[in-house]
Formats: C-alpha cells, structure tokens, sequence
C-alpha cells in the first residue's frame, strides 16, 4: 500500500525504508559480538596514550636516553600510521573477518613482547609491530559495528563505537599511571593480554564472513603516502629536538613529506586502480568529514597532552588526582553520546548538532584560557564536562553524516582515512602545541622578568622563608626566577587554549557545507560490494 510523503525534515522522512532495513552481515549474536569488537578498539586506542606516562621508567630499565627513548612512541605512530591506509586492500583480499581476527592476535602477540622487552632496540621492533596489527582494528572494527546492524541502528552502533575512541585517550594516562605506581611499567603492555584474549574469542566464534573481492594492490599508490606519512610523523616528533629548521635534517623530512604528497595526490587522482576509490574524495560529506577529524584530533588529543604536565608540574597534582580531574570529560562525552544518538534516531538534521558540538567545545577553551595558577578543581573539571559534552554531540552525528552517503563496498576504506585523519591531526595538534608553549614560555619569562622590580618582589614570593639562609640575596632570587618561570609556564598554556579555541570555531562553518544524508533506495547490496 502506498503511503503518504513524509514531511521534509522529519523523521519518517529520514527514516530507513523498513523493507531495506536489514543489517549487511546478519549475525546470531549481535550482542555479543559487539562486546568483542569494543573490547578490541578500546585496547587500540588505549594504548596510544597508556605508554606515555611509563616512559621515565622504561628509559631507565632499558638503558635509554631522553632523545632515544621517544622512539618508543614514535615507531608505534609511524607504523601505524602507514599501515592505516592499506586496510581496504587488505581487507577485500584476505577477507575482513580474517584479517581482523589476525589483527587482534598480532595486536596482543606484540603487547606481550612489549612487555617482555630487555632493550631499546627489542622495544622499539615490537613497538612498531604493535603499530602494525593495531592499525588495522579501528577501521575494521566501525566497518563490522555497521555492517552487522541494521541501518536504523547505525546512530546507536557509532555511539557505542564513539565512546571507545573518546574515552580510551582520557583513561589511558590514568591507568597507565596507576599500573606503573602498584606493579610494573611493563603492566601497561600486559594488560592488554586478558581483555584481549575475551575480544579474539568472541570475534573468532561470532564475526561473519565476508566476501573476498580481487583487488589490485596499488604500490606506488603506498610507497608515496606512505614516505609522507613517514616523512610528516618523523618532522613532527625530531622538530622540537632539533630546533626545527636549524636542523639539516628537519629540512630533509619537509623535503620528503612534500614531494611524496604531492606526487601521491596526483597519483591517487589519477591512477586506474589507485589504493582508494575516487569515489571516496568525490563525496562531498565524506571529504569535510575528514577536514573535522584533523580538528577533533588536534583539540581533543592536543588538550589531554597538555593538561597532565600542566596540573602535574605547575599545580603539585599526582597521576592519580590528574587523572580523577580529567575524568569527568569521558562523563560528558557518554552524557552527550547519548543525546546525539537519540537525536540521529529521531531524523534530527545532524549538521546543527556537529556545530553545537564544536561551539561547546570552544566554550571550555574559552574557560580554560581564563585558568591561573590559582584555579581550583571545580572549574577543571567543569570545563573538562563541558568539553566532553561537546565532542559526544560531534562524533556520532558526523559518522552518520559520513557514511550516510557512502555504499557499503567502501566503509572500510573510508573508516581507515577517517582514522587517518583523526591521527595525523593528533600528531600535529600535539606537536604544533608543544612548539607554541616552549616558544611562548621563553616570551612570557622575558616579559615578566623585564617588569620584575624591588616592590614586586614581596608580591610574588614570601621572602620571611629565606631567613634561615646566609645568602638571602641568592636564594630570594632564586624564589623569584622560579616563580617567574611558573607564571610564563600558565601564560604559555593559555596560549595554546586560546588557539585551539580559535581552530574550533573555524571548523563550524563546515558542518553547514555538509549534505543531510538520505536513506539509501532499491535493494540492499550483497555482502562485498
């Protein structure tokens, strides 16, 4: 029987066609086949931040420097971040279920020997191999969180999936830091083993097949993204050691990252069977979602590199009490996950809400750049809710806007760039940050030391401390440089607030560029195309 249009905007209009409602890949046990791709992607994503805090100690344990001990994080980036793009390829030749459940085996195989490692060289090796088989379970694991529901589930599915990649950066320095304080650095890595061991049971018992599909496998296609990505990641982490651009070396990865962009874009446009499909760039909805993931990587993986050290070395916080202050993000990001999944559900156009986020978000920046040395928890944490509030109401409403508009065939190969470009935005939000604070910290000591006079002094330290000292002239200044480096330190940070929250509002006007995704017409494909 036919029935009546729907009015524009609604959610009958917006709604799947109930005879097209049918999830790509059935499964028997969709709900627990779900608990086993979560617990995947939560792993992943943990550890990309869960290693940082052990640092300190790994350098001792494996006989490191300062300098060589940074290539704990940055094999793992690199690795991964030149392995994300092949996952279509990989995924189409080898089967999706296959290679997925070879990604979780490698994935805790390699935490292990991360675990199990006696020097830098052996670290660094399985690092990278880390990098390697966790690379391909983000976009794998948002693929099969589609094609295994029903596209009127997708909004909820995305939630679900969102909150793993929200909170895993947010607990990983928290938990990181508690492991390494009751047990052993190496904790960080074997905790991985039981929850992993749960997920690759799960998947290999309940993830469906799909259909394998022929595929040229585009060399030149990834030797030239793949040097950029290398050249890009390795320009990021050596620039700050070395000074940037007074270094011949810096001059040599800018040489390299741009030539081999240059040369893969033209590639990747024009080549018959390149390593993506056109079809993926084409798409309007899809190209600016991927522009909103180099900004929510920059924002959200930028801000949890900085407030640790901020409230660890300014503010006298523990890892501990760092990690329960910035807890309360993750509990705005669950809030408003699921407020932005209710909405895609009812039909809700999905653009205003992504600019609602990013507005939210740039409202905590702008309270945190009013911070001083003197804040207390409560605003921390009520600018972390706020901020957490505003990245839940984002995620969920641009993957749908995303994949909206994209057939089925090629989820996997958009979810890799989209993961991408959500990782080449933290690299270089975290980089760009890092620059801008020691750049600002030197400005800022000038600053304050060039208007520090005698009736300053006593406004700025208790000089009745320093009585007990013979050299009272020394040690006060002493005090005051101190406190001097403080005060720069705090307006070096505000700083960086102020610029991320100039980048979150540029970043609005594109969700209005977006096209309202359609529900899809005819017959559901087969499984594989």
């Amino acid at each position: 029987m036919a029935s009546r249009a729907a009015p524009a905007g609604s959610a009958a209009a917006t709604a799947p066609d109930p005879a097209h409602d049918v999830a790509q890949l059935p499964v028997a046990n969709p709900g627990i086949l779900i608990v086993g791709i979560m617990a995947a992607s939560l792993l992943q994503v943990l550890d990309t931040t869960i290693a940082n805090v052990a640092i300190p100690h790994m350098r001792t344990a494996l006989g490191a420097t300062t300098e060589t001990i940074t290539w704990v994080l940055t094999s793992y980036i690199i690795a991964s971040a030149v392995a994300l793009p092949i996952t279509g390829w990989l995924a189409d030749r080898v089967g999706g279920r296959r290679l997925f459940i070879l990604s979780v085996a490698g994935f805790i195989m390699s935490s292990m020997l991360c675990g199990m490692a006696q020097n830098l060289e052996e670290m660094v090796l399985f690092r990278a191999l880390q990098g390697v088989t966790g690379a391909f379970i983000a976009p794998l694991s948002q693929a099969f969180m589609l094609d295994t529901n029903k596209p009127s589930k997708h909004a909820q599915m995305m939630a679900l999936w969102g909150m793993g990649i929200m909170i895993g950066p947010i607990l990983g320095p928290v938990l990181g830091g508690w492991l390494t304080e009751q047990a052993n650095w190496r904790w960080v890595f074997y905790v991985n083993l039981p929850v992993g061991i749960l997920s690759l049971a799960i998947l290999i018992s309940q993830l469906p097949t799909r259909e394998t599909v022929k595929r040229k496998f585009d060399l030149t296609g990834f030797i030239l993204l793949g040097v950029a990505l290398a050249s890009f990641q390795m320009l990021l982490d050596r620039g700050q050691t070395l000074d940037w651009y007074d270094s011949y070396e810096i001059w040599l990865w800018t040489f390299l990252f741009i030539s081999a962009a240059w040369m893969a874009v033209i590639h990747l446009g024009t080549a018959k069977d390149g390593l993506f499909d056109r079809a993926l760039f084409l798409d309007r909805n899809f190209a600016i979602a991927m522009g909103f993931m180099l900004a929510i990587g920059v924002v959200m993986f930028a801000t949890m590199a900085l407030l640790p050290p901020m409230l660890q070395q300014l503010m006298g916080y523990d890892v501990i009490d760092t990690g329960l202050v910035l807890m309360p993000r993750g509990i705005g990001v669950l809030i408003s996950m699921q407020f932005a999944g209710m909405a895609m559900r009812r039909g809700i156009d999905s653009r205003p809400v992504v600019a609602t986020g990013f507005l939210i978000c740039a409202l905590s920046l702008y309270e945190m750049a009013q911070w001083s040395l003197g804040v207390d928890q409560f605003h921390i944490v009520a600018s972390g809710l706020v901020q957490g509030l505003g990245m839940g109401l984002v995620f969920i409403p641009l993957n749908v806007s995303a994949f909206g508009t994209l057939p089925p065939r090629l989820r996997t190969d958009g979810s890799s760039l989209l993961n991408l470009f959500r990782s080449l935005g933290a690299s270089a939000g975290i980089s760009l940050t890092t620059v801008m604070l020691a750049r600002n910290i030197q400005i800022a000591h000038s600053d304050i030391a060039s208007n520090v006079t005698g009736a300053s002094v006593s406004s700025m330290i208790d000089v009745s401390t320093v009585d007990r000292y013979q050299n009272l002239g020394e040690v006060a200044l002493s005090m005051l440089d101190l406190e001097a480096n403080r005060q720069a330190a705090m307006v070096a940070y505000i700083d960086d607030f102020w610029m991320m929250m100039w980048i979150t509002l540029a970043a609005v006007p594109l969700a209005f560029i977006m096209r309202k995704p359609k529900p899809a017409k005819g017959p559901m494909p087969p499984p594989g195309e």
